[in-house]
């Protein structure tokens, strides 16, 4: 699997959603409205799934899921 759909499946179940609601290019809050909440407990959980560290302020409300597999991307190697 690639990591792409490793991260977004990730994604949908920290924030408990369907991976089908979460298209790529789309804003994590406009395609499903998250909360800074919720962005921070997902900062934490694909940290701890992938190894690696992330701020909070990586990863925004603004931040698509492919945004976020090439900065988990960058921090794997």
């Amino acid at each position: 699997m690639a990591l792409k759909d490793d991260v977004v499946n990730a994604i949908a179940d920290i924030l408990d959603v369907n991976a089908s609601e979460l298209t790529e290019n789309e804003k994590l809050y406009d395609s499903i409205g998250v909360d800074s909440t919720e962005m921070v407990e997902l900062c934490v959980s694909l940290g701890k799934k992938f190894g690696i560290k992330i701020a909070t302020n990586e990863i925004t409300k603004s931040s698509t899921p492919l945004e976020i597999t090439a900065l988990v991307e960058k921090k794997k190697q």
